[in-house]
């Protein structure tokens, strides 16, 4: 038995996170697995499979991160990676000249990706927030104007892809039950 006098010695508390942090965690997971396979030339499941693998729940570097939400980053990844052609349209219509998204940056290209994916297919969670996380995402890596461009491209595409949420009139009814992909509002 031990006796303490004065204060007691304190244990560091364990981390714990909120569902809102595993799903940001996720976010960014899903831009580095994305990143991977285009980098490493590797399919996006194998890649996926990996990360989760090795990095989530463990330490790296000397730090342990939020869990990332493995259903959401599951999600994302294989969604943009099955989705990609279709996503690619819809990336390049929101995209305002001079830019062409073939030529931007392998990052970037991947944030947008991984957006437009949950702007289409998770419904759950406002196209405000999705925005709001991607560019999150964009200012942990660039500090420059790129946070900017990912704001406005997903912006177009949020109010093509959900015109609802953005007050126009006439977009017909708000899609929700069996049609939502991913139930997490953040």
């Amino acid at each position: 038995m031990t006796i303490h006098v004065g204060k007691r010695p304190k244990t560091p508390p364990k981390p714990r996170s909120s569902a809102k942090a595993r799903r940001t965690a996720a976010r960014l997971a899903a831009v580095q697995v994305l990143y991977q396979a285009e980098q490493a030339g590797k399919s996006a499941p194998e890649a996926l499979a990996e990360f989760i693998e090795f990095r989530i729940g463990h330490e790296v570097d000397g730090d342990t991160f939020v869990a990332a939400d493995v259903t959401l980053l599951s999600a994302i990844v294989r969604g943009a990676d099955a989705e990609r052609a279709h996503l690619d349209t819809l990336l390049a219509d929101a995209i305002r000249a001079p830019l062409e998204r073939d030529r931007l940056e392998l990052l970037l290209r991947v944030i947008l990706t991984a957006g437009a994916w949950e702007l289409v297919r998770n419904l759950e969670t406002p196209a405000a927030i999705v925005i709001a996380e991607y560019v999150g995402v964009a200012s942990g890596f660039y500090g420059g104007t790129e946070p900017g461009l990912i704001n406005g491209v997903l912006d177009r595409l949020a109010r093509t892809a959900r015109p609802y949420e953005f007050g126009v009139t006439g977009a017909g009814p708000i899609p929700g039950g069996p049609a939502a992909q991913v139930k997490n509002a953040d």
